[in-house]
């Protein structure tokens, strides 16, 4: 982001007690900062502190009584190359929607050239009102990219959405931005990824699963976010929190979920990457209550799970690129070059539970990749982020 201009909108929620440590992560990446507050906002945090970490005055009225000049809002506009307004209260949200102008901020907003990001902040039930919700479905008809909120503990004390997204989240959603809007290698391209396990009920307590974490196919949606794609991203039961504005989250439970929710997307998909664990069988009956533990001994028949992988290979077109993944714990050239070849796949990420330091719950990774031309390249043990960006830059060279 060096060199960037990015303006700063604050307004008068707590979170923005938050907004420092943006600006300093901001400055840090080369970027060039100003902010802009509205009055409520210097209630919560000074118009000096921010001043000082962005080395640029802040705007916050129309004009300075004490001097007379006035702030010009058009200038501020015509100089951004994206302006980002974090936290966003709900009442400053109502005024973007119906195009109110009665502050600074909002005067520069409605004379934005350039895009605008929002990250909202606000209580529990404000965030889930309708009306909120109506306000931001406008705001993104109106092609504002929305950084959503987080889910914890609130100034109020209940526990829910609508925390401000962490200044981490905000700043890569920034990164990611410009990335998208320039030299992104899947810029313009829509990629589905399916990550994490799949749990299969037995009643409705107990079920069938795996290890899997998603950890690998979380870091592959974000990687893919970075170099410019907009993604799908279907999930088992995970506990990471994905916050990223080109990334849409979808989380199931089960293996058909799964499969409804991939024949639902993969026809507009450009790429696929199957990295979920997909449990291979599931009970053949549910039980609508839980079982009693009685017998020595207890029985599940199962049945088989569709094969998401199988279906999808067969319903590739000759422009989309496919991805599978093999994990195994023996025989591991031999069984994936099989998946490959059954599957119509162009790679097959190996990796095996024998490798120290990979496989599931775990932050490293060590994998091999075959191409569909028999092409093997094999990666060292790295953390799961920096491995799947190494990915992407392998499988870009083959992009249509």
């Amino acid at each position: 982001m060096r060199g960037k201009r990015i303006l700063l909108g604050v307004t008068g929620g707590i979170a923005a007690y938050k907004i420092p440590y943006l600006v300093r992560l901001l400055k840090k990446s080369g970027a060039e900062v100003k902010c802009i507050m509205t009055p409520a906002s210097s209630d919560f945090i000074s118009p000096l502190v921010l001043s000082t970490l962005s080395e640029n005055p802040v705007a916050i009225e129309f004009w300075n009584k004490s001097d007379g000049t006035w702030t010009n809002h058009v200038e501020l506009a015509l100089w951004a190359d994206l302006f980002v307004v974090a936290p966003l209260t709900a009442n400053t949200l109502a005024k973007m929607a119906i195009g109110a102008c009665d502050n600074v901020l909002l005067a520069t907003y409605l004379s934005m050239k350039s895009s605008t990001l929002i990250a909202p902040a606000m209580d529990l039930d404000m965030y889930a009102h309708p009306t909120t919700k109506r306000n931001l479905e406008s705001l993104k008809s109106d092609g504002v990219g929305i950084i959503p909120p987080g889910t914890g503990e609130l100034a109020s004390g209940l526990h829910g959405e609508g925390r401000l997204a962490e200044p981490e989240v905000i700043f890569e959603s920034i990164n990611a931005y410009f990335q998208s809007n320039h030299t992104g290698s899947y810029s313009g391209k829509k990629v589905l990824v399916t990550a994490g396990p799949t749990y299969e009920a037995i009643d409705p307590v107990r079920f069938i699963g795996n290890r899997s974490s998603g950890k690998m196919g979380v870091a592959i949606a974000q990687a893919f976010a970075k170099e410019g794609a907009e993604v799908t991203l279907i999930t088992g039961p995970i506990h990471q929190i994905v916050e990223h504005t080109s990334i849409q989250s979808i989380q199931i439970e089960s293996a058909e979920e799964m499969f409804e929710k991939v024949k639902e997307y993969w026809p507009q998909m450009d790429s696929g990457v199957f990295s979920a664990a997909v449990a291979d069988y599931r009970p053949k009956f549910l039980a609508d209550q839980k079982i009693k533990k009685s017998a020595d001994e207890f029985s599940l028949e199962l049945v088989k799970n569709p094969d998401i992988l199988a279906w999808v290979g067969d319903h590739k077109s000759e422009t989309q690129q496919l991805i599978g993944f093999a994990l195994e714990t023996e025989n591991l050239i031999q069984n994936a070059t099989g998946k490959l070849q059954r599957k119509h796949l162009d790679f097959i990420v190996m990796n095996s539970l024998q490798d120290k330091g990979a496989g599931f719950g775990v932050d490293t990774n060590k994998v091999s990749v075959l191409d569909k031309n028999n092409n093997l390249t094999s990666f060292e043990l790295l953390p799961k982020v920096e491995l799947a960006e190494k990915l992407i830059q392998l499988f870009s060279k083959s992009h249509l």
